[in-house]
C-alpha cells in the first residue's frame, strides 16, 4: 500500500488531514508558529471574534483540575477589525484553511459579523459559537434552546455563502435535538462539544477558584461525554460532524473518528504540548499504515456495535 490518504472535506472546506486547531486554544495562529508548521494542519480556527474588542473576565480565570482545566476567559479578543488588520495577513501566508469562530450577544451581532467576514479574502469558513447568552432574550443561551439555535443559524446562513460550522454546547438535555435544529437552519457542518459548565473551590479560603465562580471544563475529563454526544449527533444528522473534547493524542482522535466524526479539533492539549496537533497528524498516518487502511474516511463511523 502506498501513502494513505488523510484528506477530508468538511462542509465544502477541503483539508489535507482531519486535524484542526481548536478556537480559543491556538491564539491567532502566530503564537504557535515557532513550534508547529502551520502548513501541516488540516485547518486553524482562530480565537473567537466579536464585533468590538473584549477584555474578557477578570482573573483568576484559568484553573487546573483533575483531568483537565477550567477556564472563564470570557471570550477575550481583539475584535474583527483589529483581527483583519493585524492578524489575518500572517495567516494568509500559509496554505492551511483559516476558519473564523464568531460570537455575539444578539442575532444582529452574529449577522453583522458574518457579513463582514463574507467580504474578506482567504477565509475558508465560519464556526458559529452559540454557547453565548442572548441579551435580547433575557440572557437565555442560544445553544441550549432548539428554536434560538435554529434562528441564529438561519440568520447567519442567509448572510453568508461561506461554509458554516455550528459549535454546540454540551449543557443540554438532548444534543440530537439541537443538532437537528442547526442542520435545519442551514449548517454545513456541526462541531461539538464546547466546554462543560463546572466550578472549583479553594477549601482553605472557602472561595471559588475562578473570579466568575463557574467556568468551562475541558481536557481529558470530558472526553467520554464528548464521545457519546458526537456518536449520537453523527447518527442524527446528515452533515459532517467535527469531534472536540479531551483529544490529547492519536488514540483519542481515533475514538472520535470511529464513532462518526469526520474531523477533530485539538484544544486543551495545545497548552500541554504545543506540538500536539502535528503529532496527531503523524499518528493518524501511522495508524492507517499499520492497519492497511488506504483512506481516513474509511475509519469514520466504523464503530462495531
Amino acid at each position: 500500500m502506498g501513502e494513505p490518504n488523510l484528506a477530508v472535506e468538511i462542509g465544502g472546506i477541503s483539508m489535507k488531514n482531519p486535524v484542526i486547531a481548536a478556537s480559543g486554544t491556538f491564539g491567532y495562529g502566530q503564537e504557535f508558529a515557532p513550534f508547529v508548521d502551520l502548513n501541516r494542519l488540516g485547518a486553524i480556527i482562530v480565537k473567537g471574534l466579536s464585533l468590538e474588542p473584549s477584555p474578557g473576565n477578570p482573573p483568576p480565570r484559568i484553573v487546573e483540575t483533575c483531568g483537565g482545566m477550567l477556564n472563564a476567559i470570557g471570550l477575550e479578543n481583539v475584535g474583527i477589525e483589529a483581527f483583519v488588520r493585524e492578524k489575518l495577513p500572517f495567516l494568509q501566508t500559509f496554505n492551511t484553511p483559516v476558519i473564523l469562530n464568531i460570537y455575539g450577544r444578539s442575532i444582529d451581532e452574529y449577522v453583522e459579523l458574518a457579513g463582514r467576514i463574507q467580504r474578506l479574502d482567504a477565509i475558508a469558513g465560519i464556526e458559529l459559537n452559540i454557547s453565548c447568552p442572548n441579551v435580547k432574550a433575557g440572557g437565555a443561551f442560544f445553544g441550549t434552546d432548539p428554536k434560538r439555535a435554529f434562528q441564529v443559524t438561519k440568520a447567519v446562513r442567509q448572510q453568508t455563502e461561506l461554509p458554516l460550522i455550528v459549535k454546540l454546547s454540551p449543557n443540554v438535555t438532548d444534543i440530537k435535538t439541537i443538532a437537528r435544529s442547526v442542520e435545519e437552519g442551514g449548517a454545513d457542518a456541526i462541531s461539538l462539544i464546547n466546554t462543560i459548565t463546572a466550578m472549583a473551590v479553594d477549601v482553605e479560603n472557602r472561595r471559588p477558584r475562578l473570579a466568575s465562580i463557574v467556568g468551562g471544563l475541558s481536557g481529558p475529563a470530558i472526553k467520554p461525554v464528548a464521545l457519546r454526544m458526537v456518536w449520537e449527533t453523527a447518527k442524527a444528522v446528515h452533515v459532517p460532524v467535527i469531534g472536540i473534547g479531551g483529544i490529547m493524542d492519536v488514540t483519542d482522535a481515533m475514538e472520535f473518528l470511529i464513532v462518526g466524526a469526520r474531523a477533530i479539533q485539538v484544544g486543551t492539549a495545545n497548552f500541554v504540548d504545543p506540538r500536539a496537533t502535528v503529532e496527531i497528524v503523524e499518528g493518524l498516518k501511522a495508524y492507517l499504515i499499520k492497519h492497511n487502511i488506504a483512506d481516513i474516511g474509511n475509519v469514520t463511523g466504523s464503530l462495531v456495535t
